[in-house]
Parts: structure tokens; sequence; C-alpha cells
């Protein structure tokens, strides 16, 4: 048998139908001894005074072709070889004949499909147990016995090994794709983490330097389009402010994503995120910057004093301010930017609203990508929490937008014709001061709500 040969799959014989290259030597090796036993005269059976002739070779060489076909034909070959086999015991028994049954059952085991793999153990205990019976009813001597145990030596024990070791190899392949299947995981997850990573990466960098940089393009472009060297001056002390806050962010996150795994840096302490107690200081970098746009900032804090938050949120939290101011900035007519921080569910949530003046802008505004309101998504969804952004009414009913209140008002029944000209010219004035006023009244709300963990930490 050839228990160290190279791992083949289980169930080939579907797939390949050339004869492997070790088979074709078993069987060579297999006919060539038989014929040298033949030709001494060397039987394990038979009478001493009984010439068989040349009946042996007959399924001597039956036996070296199933031996042949032992991975690539097999439930057949088995058939083919227990045929041969009890006409070899019937004729005159060669050794070399009975080794290659041996060896065509265990490949019957261990390379033959499923349901032949299966019955050949059973199938051999059977016929051993019947042949061992009887052989003692027709002998009725306990040398008898030893028939039964050449019949397990010749069928169970070839099956039983091929069973094992067809069993190691299932339990080999199981866990080699189990191996694939978790390097395969790993992968996904190490590729999922860099994607993470580069995405919180690109909104700490966005968040950090567009407020900067907006401010450095509104006051380059007034600085460009005034005439008043006061005012000029003035535009190009605030672009050198943000442009030297700004180069300092820029080296804070580059500080973090350098190595501090090196001795240089063992001892370096990481800057700190922001939170929400550099709010005021935010407000007041934003008033600087806002002042020629005609906007006002202010910030109402309803939560109770001396609540505190988890990390994740508070900096959540300083961004979505951050990025909503920059887009009023940007973006919003002359007015007010209100902030407001307040806790809701009982203190297991904070809710971050800003609103800013909605409106056609007049002056020199920066243009904007949409990357700040995907990065505020982001964030919110990271943590769990709601967010919404877009223009609602200043004092609606629930927040509803101009475009929901607009279609809730009752549609004017249309003029009769014979008012003329002038009630259709009143309707067009009445309408115009609706829309006007609708516009006055628009406001650009962001809302955030990003759960807490827990009910406050006090």
């Amino acid at each position: 048998m050839d228990a160290a040969e190279s791992p083949a799959p289980p169930e080939p014989a579907a797939g390949r139908r050339r004869p492997h290259r070790d088979d074709v030597l078993l069987a060579a090796a297999g006919l060539a001894g038989g014929l040298l036993l033949w030709s001494l005269g060397l039987y394990t059976l038979g009478r001493p005074d009984h010439d068989p002739g040349m009946l042996p070779l007959l399924p001597l060489a039956v036996m070296a072709v199933t031996e042949l076909l032992r991975r690539v034909a097999q439930p057949g070959a088995l058939l083919v070889a227990s045929g041969a086999l009890v006409a070899d015991f019937v004729i005159g028994s060669n050794l070399a004949t009975v080794l290659m049954f041996t060896d065509v059952i265990y490949a019957a085991v261990l390379y033959g499909p499923e349901r032949t793999y299966r019955r050949v153990l059973p199938v051999s205990v059977i016929v051993t147990a019947s042949v061992a019976v009887w052989a003692v009813a027709t002998f009725r001597t306990a040398e008898s016995l030893l028939i039964g145990v050449v019949g397990a030596l010749v069928s169970v024990g070839p099956a039983w090994t091929g069973l094992v070791l067809r069993q190691h190899r299932r339990a080999a392949d199981a866990e080699r794709l189990r191996a694939e299947q978790t390097a395969l995981l790993a992968e996904m997850d190490r590729r999922e983490a860099v994607t993470a990573e580069r995405g919180r990466m690109a909104r700490e960098l966005h968040d950090m330097v567009a407020n900067h940089l907006s401010a450095i393009a509104i006051h380059s472009t007034a600085a460009q389009s005034l005439k008043d060297p006061a005012a000029t001056e003035e535009a190009l002390g605030v672009i050198r402010e943000n442009s030297v806050q700004g180069l300092a962010e820029m080296r804070r996150l580059i500080g973090l994503l350098r190595d501090t795994g090196g001795e240089d840096h063992r001892d370096a302490e990481p800057a700190a995120a922001p939170t929400l107690d550099g709010l005021d200081a935010l407000l007041e970098q934003f008033r600087a910057n806002g002042t020629r746009s005609g906007l006002e900032f202010t910030a109402e804090d309803e939560r109770e004093p001396g609540t505190r938050l988890p990390a994740p949120v508070e900096l959540a939290a300083y961004r979505i301010v951050q990025e909503s101011l920059t887009n009023a900035l940007k973006h919003a007519t002359p007015g007010t930017v209100a902030v407001r921080l307040a806790g809701t569910d009982g203190g297991a949530a904070l809710q971050v609203r800003v609103t800013s003046p909605y409106g056609a802008s007049a002056g020199p505004r920066a243009p904007g990508s949409g990357a700040g309101l995907v990065g505020m998504r982001e964030r919110v969804a990271l943590l769990g929490g709601t967010f919404e952004a877009g223009p609602v009414t200043a004092d609606g009913p629930g927040g509803k937008t101009a475009r929901e209140e607009r279609e809730e008002q009752p549609e004017q029944p249309e003029q009769p014709a014979r008012q003329g000209q002038q009630a259709r010219q009143g309707q067009q004035a009445r309408q115009g001061q609706q829309e006007q006023q609708a516009r006055q009244e628009t406001v650009w709300q962001v809302r955030a709500v990003l759960p807490t963990g827990e009910e406050g930490q006090r």
C-alpha cells in the first residue's frame, strides 16, 4: 500500500481518466513479481502435486490491470479485482495477486467516490466474517479460524487503513480551507481598517484646515476688490493669521501620523484632541473672520453644568460646529449664526444645532465641494446618531422646510376676467411680498444628535 503517496483529491475518477504514474509502476512491479513466483512454482494455495499451468497468469494479469486503474476506475476496478481474487483462490493463489488486491481495496476507499468508500469497509467485514463461519462449519478445526484472520488481513485491514487516511486528508483540507478563509477575512478587515483610517484622516484634515483656507480665500478676494489701503491691510492681516493657524493644525496632524515608537518620541505626549471647552475660542476666531461678511456668531449651551462627554462625542461635536461655521462663513448671507448645544433623552444624547442665514450672497464667497457635509454625516453615523442639514423656516412649526410650508398654503382662486389688469397686478405684488418674506424667514440648519453611550458623566 502507498500510504506515503502524494496527496490526491478524494474523488478524482470523474475528472481524470489517465492512470497515475505511481499506479503504472505498481502494476508493473506486481506483474513482474507474479511472473517470478509463477516461474518458480510458488503458490499460496493449492495441492502440492497439482500443477495449474499457466492458469494463475490470467487472474494475475487482470489484477495488474485493476492496479493500473486503482485511482481512475473505482468502484469498477474493485469489482473486477474481487472476481480475479476468487479465480486466483480456485486455480492456485499467487502471492502477488493477493498483494495487488489489498492495494486495490485500499485505493477504493482512499480515492473512490463517496458511496464506494462508505460501503467497502462494512462489506469487507461481512464477507470476512462469513468466510470464517463457513470455514469453521466446513472443516470443524481450530486452525480454520486462520482463514478468517487471513481474510481480515486481505480486505478489512487495507479498507480500514484507507478510511483513516482519507479522513485525515479531509480534515487537512478543511483546516487548509479554514486557514485560507481566515487569511481572506483578515485581509478584508485590514483593508476596511485602512479605508476607515484614511476616511478619518481625510475628515480631520478637512475640518482642521478648511476653515482657515476658506477665510484666506474670502479675504484675499476682498483684498483684490477693495481699493481702500486700510481695508486691504486688514484683510492681509487676517490672511496671515489664518495661514499661521492652518500651518499649526497641519503640524499637529502630521505629528499624529508620525511613528511615535522610537526612542526620540517615547516620552512625547500625544496632542490633545479639541473638545467643546474650546468652543468660545473657535467662535472668537470666526467673529474675526466674519466681520466684513456681516455675520455675527452666538453660542448657547443648555447642558447641565459639569456634564462630561466621551472623547469621541466631544470631538465629533466640535468638528460639526467648526464645519458648520466654516460653511456659514463661505455661503451665508449677513445675519446671525447661532450655535446651540443641548442634552436630549435624559442626557443619553447630545444635540448640536447650528443655524445661519440662508439666501443669495452678494459678497465674495469661497467655493465648496460638499465634502464638509459628507464628513459631518460620516462622523455622526460612526457614533450611531442622526444628522440633518438643509433650509428650514426660522420659526416654522416643527421645523418645516420652506417648500413644505409653501405647499401647505391654500391656493388663491383665479380672479375673474372682469376684474381686469389691476387685480392681477395686485395679486402678483402680494405673491412677491410673500416670497420675499419666506426667503427672509428661511435659515440653513445643521442638526446632529450624538448618543453619549450613558446618561452623562458627572
